[in-house]
């Protein structure tokens, strides 16, 4: 029988991928806005990043058309003008963006920290496409307050903020605009030697006329970012090749730790270790690390946990995030055969090496190798691990990609020791993937299949799955599926759970009406089923939630569902009692609930959710969410988030209640001078957090960071430990150049 349902399921994945395939080629076709040019000049006279529009090269510049609007409506020309012009030299290009005022009154930002939400602040910025694939690019901008927005970009519309690099901006405000001055060096930029088209998009953001727009226009229902919908950048000739750049990025750290808990010593520790990057060409990079450190990394933002398996936390290390995307999209959110997280988290990482970029227009390469130390504590052996992924594009914007994961012990053969935890001696993963964008992006999609290879472990080690999403003005259609063999093992990975097949239907509709304060509302229906490997239904929830988008921006939803539950393993409903439901026991209730978010251009946001209804074991569960926060802006922002579960279950539980309250403070002083401190109190892990971490970015990419962590006992109220940490990083630049093979600092 287990046989015959996995024959039928591969016959389900083979018609799905086919019928993507054949989607994907309507994909020769040419692009969107392919009329849409900007024409980019060599300047010979100097710029200067000041936001005063005085240079001399900005009169001789070309500038962009009209925007269009894309929020609320997508029909007509932008209300707010906006005007863009570039121009270049032999190290940098240059970027001019003047955003006009249409009503009076002050600007709305969020705060001067980088990397600001795009929703809550006015803003500009450009979406940059160097190998016109419309797939793959990077992305700048800023705030009307000056603050940096950088970031990398996937899978035609994705933006990774945590990418960081070196460049320069300045933001001047003006009674009746504000003005952003940029430059960005092409040593910042992957791209290919002697093309002179690049894809590019200019967003604008304008919160006091709540309204959104694009130079190359677009629907309203895709971001702005998709760069499916880019227009021309034309340069009068090729962008100059970016040479031999080599950045040495190294870095001093010092701290002081306590464990009151335990009694033990303090510790005071001291590192230093350093990075570099190596541009092999224009579009293929060469990252090397040694004894990294990623203690100034912000810690995870605690979330209450009553889901019977693993969370994700997403990856913050800056080393893992460079093109990141060839390795950590590979799969779906829960079949991830790669996840960085595996790696250096309590064990310490000796050295790394990365290789990644484009080898033409239509090859994506990535290669990483990592290798740990050991934990004679715990018996764990030195490790190393590799990854490596290639992709091929096929069509206009879909792909075809493969990864290969190892994660090998060194020297270790398991079992030697009795008293030790035992480790495997090597896992692998080797995948497949085929990822559909059609031209105008309405179509997406993915087929993919995975197999592991672990000492003992040789059948059901595979998994298969598939999506397939319309998005149309109106329409909103999905289908996925997906196998997970009980004996794949992903080890770098992140797949919680083991043994299923699930199907995952959706359907949304959207109505506009004409006027009135609603700009679109409607229903969405998701059904998501499980069943065990002989397609015995194991759980399933079907979710109704209608949804009303205001034209403030502010949101409202209201929704029911219906769950049911067999428990394949023992659980405990609370995660907090540590009593469990025995495995095999069947559950099933009714919820429902609502979830409002705030207009962002108030000072004064918040957000509302909340959830009612039945839970395991004929039990109830009610869940209130708060977020508040409040700006002064453009330094002081402030927001708290509470999270309240009172549970009622049978005995040996009864009442259960328990809080997460996290109040945050983030002060920017100026866009290179910021401080932010959280408190996180979580009753279900009967923890107090306190975090505060000071970062001064005295040089573009070079920063001084100071964090201070304190753990305590909620009661008695007591120290658990602290930490305090001092770290130096500076960014040093290293030019060879060819013709003399002179090296430029």
């Amino acid at each position: 029988m287990e046989k015959c349902s996995i024959k039928v399921t591969n016959k389900i994945v083979f018609f799905i991928t086919v019928y993507l395939f054949l989607i994907s080629l309507k994909g020769v076709a040419q692009k969107n806005n392919e009329a849409f040019q900007l024409h980019i000049h060599r300047t010979s006279t100097p710029i200067k990043v000041d936001g005063l529009m005085n240079d001399k090269a900005w009169k001789l510049a070309d500038s962009t058309s009209p925007f269009f609007m894309v929020l609320p409506m997508d029909t007509s020309l932008a209300n707010v003008k906006t005007e863009v012009r570039m121009c270049y030299d032999d190290h940098n290009f240059y970027l001019l963006a003047v955003c006009y005022k249409n009503l009076p009154g002050h600007y709305f930002v969020e705060s001067l920290r980088r990397d600001f939400a795009f929703q809550k602040n006015d803003n500009f910025i450009v979406f940059i496409d160097p190998f016109n694939d419309l797939t793959n690019g990077f992305s700048f901008g800023a705030n009307a307050a000056g603050a940096q927005w950088d970031g990398t970009m996937y899978e035609g519309k994705k933006v990774d903020l945590n990418w960081d690099n070196k460049w320069t901006s300045k933001v001047k405000n003006y009674t009746d605009k504000w003005v952003l001055e940029m430059a960005i060096p092409f040593s910042s930029l992957q791209y290919k030697n002697g093309v002179n088209t690049w894809g590019i998009n200019f967003s604008r953001n304008d919160l006091r006329s709540s309204e959104k727009s694009s130079w190359a226009p677009m629907s309203r229902q895709f971001t702005t970012s998709a760069l499916a919908y880019t227009g021309n950048l034309i340069w009068d000739e090729p962008p100059p090749p970016s040479g031999a750049n080599i950045s040495i990025i190294p870095y001093l750290l010092g701290g002081i730790s306590k464990d009151h808990e335990n009694g033990t010593p303090t510790k005071y520790s001291k590192n230093i270790g350093v990075d570099a990057k190596i541009a092999i060409n224009s579009s293929l990079n060469l990252d090397l690390t040694v004894n990294p450190d990623f203690s100034q990394v912000e810690i995870d933002q605690q979330v209450t946990n009553l889901d019977r398996y693993e969370l994700f936390f997403p990856e913050k290390r800056q080393f893992f995030l460079v093109n990141g995307d060839l390795f950590a999209n590979f799969g779906y959110a829960s079949i991830r055969p790669f996840f960085s997280r595996r790696i250096g988290l309590g064990v310490p990482i000796n050295y790394g090496a990365r290789v990644s970029g484009r080898l033409d227009k239509n090859w994506r390469i990535g290669a990483m190798d990592m290798q740990t130390g050991k934990v004679s504590s715990q018996g764990l052996p030195s490790q190393n691990f590799t990854v490596a992924a290639i992709q091929r594009r096929v069509f206009s914007r879909s792909n075809i990609g493969m990864i290969f994961v190892n994660k090998q012990s060194l020297h270790y053969k398991p079992g030697t020791d009795s008293s030790k935890e035992v480790y495997s001696e090597y896992n692998r993963n080797v995948g497949l993937e085929y990822n559909l964008a059609s031209p105008n992006n309405m179509w997406t999609g993915k087929a993919m299949v995975l197999k592991s290879f672990t000492p003992g472990k040789n059948e059901n080690d595979f998994v298969h799955a598939a999506h397939l999403q319309y998005n149309s003005r109106r329409w909103l259609l999905y289908w996925e599926h997906e196998y997970v063999g009980k004996n794949y093992n992903a080890e770098v990975g992140y797949v919680p759970r083991n043994g299923y097949f699930k199907i995952n239907p959706q359907a949304g509709y959207s109505f506009f009406p004409k006027g009135g304060i609603i700009l679109s509302h409607g229903p969405t229906f998701i059904y998501t089923l499980y069943t065990n490997e002989s397609f015995r239904k194991t759980d399933d929830q079907g979710y109704l939630t209608y949804n009303f988008n205001f034209r403030n921006q502010s949101l409202f939803t209201a929704w029911v569902s219906h769950d049911y539950v067999e428990l394949q393993k023992p659980f405990d409903p609370t995660n907090f009692k540590k009593d469990t439901l025995a495995r095999g026991t069947k559950h099933s209730w009714y919820a429902w609930g609502s979830d409002f978010v705030s207009k962002p251009k108030s000072l004064f946001t918040y957000g509302l959710s909340t959830r009612f209804g039945g839970y395991y074991a004929n039990g109830s569960r009610y869940n209130i969410i708060a977020d508040v926060g409040y700006r002064f802006q453009p330094y002081v922002s402030m927001a708290i988030n509470v999270n309240y579960n009172d549970i009622s279950l049978p005995a040996p539980w009864n009442h259960t209640k328990f809080w997460l309250v996290g109040p945050k403070i983030d002060v920017t002083m100026t866009n290179k001078l910021f401080f932010n401190t959280f408190v996180q109190y979580n009753e279900q892990l009967n923890n107090i957090n306190l975090n505060t971490r000071f970062q001064w970015r005295y040089n573009p990419a070079s920063d001084l960071y100071i964090v201070y962590t304190d753990n305590y006992l909620p009661a008695p109220f007591s120290v658990r430990n602290r930490a305090l940490m001092l770290k130096l990083t500076y960014w040093w630049n290293l030019k060879v150049s060819k013709k003399s093979k002179n090296v430029e600092i």
